[in-house]
C-alpha cells in the first residue's frame, strides 16, 4: 500500500474511533444517531404532516408511514455524508494547526480523511436501511450494487468543496457560521423530503443545480426502487464534480503557502 494511502486509512480509523472514545455506546452511536434522526423526521413528516411518497409503480402516494420512513431515510443517508464533510471543512486546517507546521505532512489529505470517516457512517446507515427495506418492501433490488457508482461523483464534488472551504476557513474564521445554514438549506431544497415531480414543471430542471439532487434521486432509485440511475444526468454531474474537485484542490494548493503565517 502506498505510504500516502496507508496514512489516510490510518487517520480515517483514528477519526472514527476517536469520535466515540470515552462514550458508553462507542461506535454504536454511528448507528443510533441516524436512527434517532429518522424517528424524529418520520414523526414530523410522516405522522404529523402525513407526507407520502409516490412509488415508481404507483399512480398516487398511497404508501404507508413505514414505507415513507424508509424512503426518507435513504435520502438522509446521502445528505448526512454531504453535511458531515462540508460542515467540518472550514475548521479542518484550523483544528489541525500542528500538522501545518510539519513540512513533511500532506495536509491536503485532511478533507479526504473527513470524507472517509463520513463514508464509514454512511455505510453503517446503508446496512440499517437495507434491513428496514427488506422488512417493509419484502426484498432488496439487485440494482443496490450500483450504489457506489451513484455516490462516487458526489464524493468527488464534496472533496472539491471541502478543499476550498478548508482553505477559506483559515483566512476567514466566520466561514463555519456561514456554511451551517447553507447546509441546512441544501437539505430542505433537495429531494430528500419531496419529489421532483411535486414541483412546478418550470422549476423542476433548476432542482439539478442543488449538489444533492441527482445523487439523492439516483441513490434512492437503485437502493429501493430497482430503477437504473439517470445515466445522462449522472454523467453531467460527474463532469461537474471533477471540475469542482480540480479547482477546489488547486485553490487549496495555492493558498496553503500562507497557512503557517496565519495560524
Amino acid at each position: 500500500m502506498p505510504p500516502l494511502v496507508s496514512l489516510t486509512v490510518s487517520l480515517v480509523r483514528r477519526e472514527v474511533s476517536g469520535r466515540y472514545r470515552g462514550s458508553a455506546f462507542g461506535l454504536l452511536w454511528s448507528l443510533l444517531n441516524p436512527l434517532i434522526m429518522l424517528a424524529v423526521y418520520t414523526f414530523v413528516f410522516g405522522v404529523v404532516m402525513k407526507s407520502r411518497w409516490t412509488m415508481p409503480d404507483q399512480q398516487s402516494a398511497t404508501n404507508s408511514t413505514g414505507e415513507f420512513a424508509v424512503v426518507l431515510f435513504c435520502g438522509l443517508i446521502v445528505f448526512q455524508f454531504f453535511s458531515e464533510v462540508v460542515s467540518a471543512a472550514p475548521g479542518l486546517i484550523v483544528g489541525n494547526a500542528n500538522y501545518v507546521k510539519k513540512i513533511v505532512f500532506p495536509i491536503q489529505i485532511l478533507p479526504v480523511v473527513s470524507a472517509g470517516a463520513a463514508l464509514f457512517h454512511a455505510a453503517v446507515s446503508l446496512l440499517v436501511l437495507l434491513v428496514f427495506a427488506y422488512v417493509v418492501f419484502g426484498h432488496v433490488p439487485l440494482t443496490v450494487v450500483l450504489a457506489p457508482v451513484v455516490l462516487a461523483p458526489l464524493i468527488v464534488m464534496v472533496l472539491g468543496i471541502a478543499w476550498a472551504l478548508a482553505s477559506i476557513g483559515v483566512y476567514f474564521r466566520d466561514m463555519s457560521q456561514i456554511v451551517a445554514p447553507l447546509v441546512t438549506a441544501t437539505m430542505f431544497l433537495s429531494p430528500v423530503f419531496f419529489q421532483r415531480a411535486s414541483l412546478p414543471s418550470w422549476l423542476q430542471p433548476w432542482l439539478s443545480l442543488n449538489p444533492l439532487a441527482i445523487p439523492v434521486e439516483d441513490f434512492r432509485n437503485v437502493v429501493l426502487f430497482g430503477v437504473q440511475p439517470d445515466w445522462t444526468a449522472l454523467g453531467s454531474y460527474s463532469v461537474a464534480a471533477i471540475v469542482v474537485a480540480f479547482f477546489g484542490y488547486q485553490f487549496f494548493q495555492k493558498t496553503r503557502r500562507g497557512f503557517a503565517d496565519v495560524l
